[in-house]
């Protein structure tokens, strides 16, 4: 398997992915601006949502994937198939559960998120997180079936699977919205709707591989097998070694709750374009790099763990900096473009932009840890990273107290960027510490070259950004986004003909997967 064509495919998806999030965004910041019910929006969804993270997409993908690959190479397709079958079970009656839960307690969950949200907006809050907590059921299932389709090496389905779910916010936002006495109700709505299009999008896939599970009425079967147990007991700890960062985003929204109103939306705005880069490396690079460490680490083949991390770190490296760079040099250009309209202030984009050059600190470590985390989960290494967690966790909120009454909002998202770079550093020790990771020859010519090209994009970012009034452009659609485009495609020219010129070559950063 050729990994750079792998991930510029997973890459292509989720840029569908991120674009139609883009214009998901743009709609609802135009319809809705940044106030007290999109506060109740954004809490509201990310309860659920958080859980998502926390027990589909984060624990459970890192306990599962590396011990499907051990039944897949080792006790073949019918042990696997029983697996799979075994754990859907247990994971589906627990998603319930736990949904029936959400909906009892969630006035609780909002007052925890968001006690400082005005009556209105909390009792909006708590309607919609009843309406939305079904949807980490649905989403627990795509994450098994993402687990099993890479597994199998298939990426492009569960990679394009989150259109879906943008897809729904958009369709709801122009047609539902309009016709309802609380507007952003439709928004809700099309949380559940996306999250059931996402699960009938997987199903057909998992039926031509032969692995759609089959579910049983009774819990206890799949509890009674002996490999759920061991990645029960290993989600354990997973459950907070990958979730360090949206505890503390989880933190950080009942923070931003009792400052300025707009706050969560503006912080909310601010890790939407975060995310983007980070989802089309960070989270690519994870997808890719977990089944093929886990299949190295299964053969003992050392040499080809190392130098699968090696590639995936170059990469990393290679194309976070210059997006970090470009996230802090273009924050008010790219807010302004992309939600300056409608109802949405020249006062949200300029206190949207802060967060976002806060995150722009910080996004070599966020992306740095999809890649390092993997490492670990990979060789069913869970101590380690939860003995960082823990500490990172610790060390963002006393950062908080320190930002927050200096930087507000922005604050908030800067201890979120530092606790990454630095759990990003202690993971990265630990690798090296255990032996785990042996770096290849060149990273220091490597890191002078990219020095020279980041250095020199942006300069030149930050003088294109001077020649344009970004907020006075208001209603100027077209000529808005046509300078962000020429200024965008000015710095993508200087940085890789500044490394071409250098040395660099696509064909150096190939390879492919044993």
């Amino acid at each position: 398997m050729n990994l750079l064509k792998t991930l510029a495919a997973i890459s292509s998806m989720t840029m569908l992915s991120r674009i139609t999030g883009l214009l998901r965004d743009i709609l609802f910041f135009r319809a809705f601006g940044a106030g007290g019910m999109t506060d109740a929006f954004y809490i509201a969804f990310r309860i659920p949502n958080l859980l998502r993270r926390l027990f589909a997409e984060g624990a459970f993908s890192q306990a599962f994937v590396p011990m499907l690959a051990e039944y897949k190479s080792k006790q073949g397709e019918e042990a696997t198939r029983t697996l799979i079958d075994h754990v859907a079970t247990v994971l589906v009656w627990a998603t319930l559960l736990t949904s029936a839960v959400g909906i009892i307690g969630a006035p609780v969950f909002v007052f925890l998120l968001g006690s400082g949200l005005e009556k209105n907006s909390f009792d909006a809050a708590v309607w919609m997180t009843r309406l939305m907590f079904p949807y980490i059921a649905c989403m627990s299932f795509v994450a098994l079936s993402s687990g099993i389709l890479n597994t199998w090496r298939q990426f492009k389905i569960p990679a394009f699977t989150p259109v879906l779910l943008n897809v729904s916010f958009i369709g709801c936002a122009l047609f539902l919205a309009p016709h309802l006495k609380q507007p952003v109700y439709a928004m809700a709505i099309a949380v559940v709707l996306g999250g059931v299009l996402q699960v009938a999008l997987q199903v057909p896939s998992l039926v031509r591989i032969g692995m759609l599970p089959r579910l049983s009425w009774n819990p206890r079967h799949g509890l009674a097998d002996p490999g759920v147990r061991r990645m029960l007991k290993n989600m354990v700890p997973a459950l907070f070694a990958v979730s360090v960062a949206q505890i503390s985003l989880m933190i950080n929204t009942t923070y931003a709750s009792w400052l300025q109103e707009g706050s969560v939306s503006w912080l909310t705005g601010a890790d939407r374009l975060m995310e983007f880069p980070n989802a089309l490396l960070g989270v690519a690079l994870g997808t890719i790099l977990l089944p093929s460490l886990s299949k190295a680490s299964q053969e003992q083949d050392h040499t080809e763990y190392s130098a699968l991390l090696d590639w995936g770190l170059r990469l990393t490296f290679l194309l976070a900096l210059p997006a970090a760079v470009g996230l802090a040099v273009l924050s008010l250009p790219l807010v302004a473009t992309l939600f300056h309209n409608g109802k949405f202030t020249d006062f949200a984009a300029q206190m949207t932009a802060q967060p976002l050059i806060a995150y722009a600190v910080g996004l070599l470590g966020i992306i740095l840890v999809k890649s390092l985390t993997p490492a670990f989960y990979a060789r069913q290494d869970v101590r380690t990273p939860v003995r960082i967690g823990l500490f990172v966790l610790v060390a963002t909120q006393l950062m908080n107290l320190a930002f927050v009454p200096a930087f507000a909002v922005a604050g908030l998202a800067l201890s979120i960027s530092v606790a990454a770079l630095l759990n990003a550093a202690l993971l990265y020790r630990g690798l090296r510490k255990k032996g785990i990771y042996t770096p290849q020859p060149g990273w220091l010519k490597f890191f002078g070259k990219l020095v020279v090209a980041v250095g020199l994009m942006g300069a030149a970012g930050w003088f294109g950004a001077q020649q344009f009034d970004w907020l006075g452009m208001r209603g100027q659609v077209l000529l808005r986004a046509g300078a962000l485009f020429l200024v965008i495609g000015g710095c993508v020219v200087i940085y890789f003909g500044t490394l071409f010129a250098l040395g660099f070559r696509v064909r150096d950063f190939k390879r492919r997967a044993k």
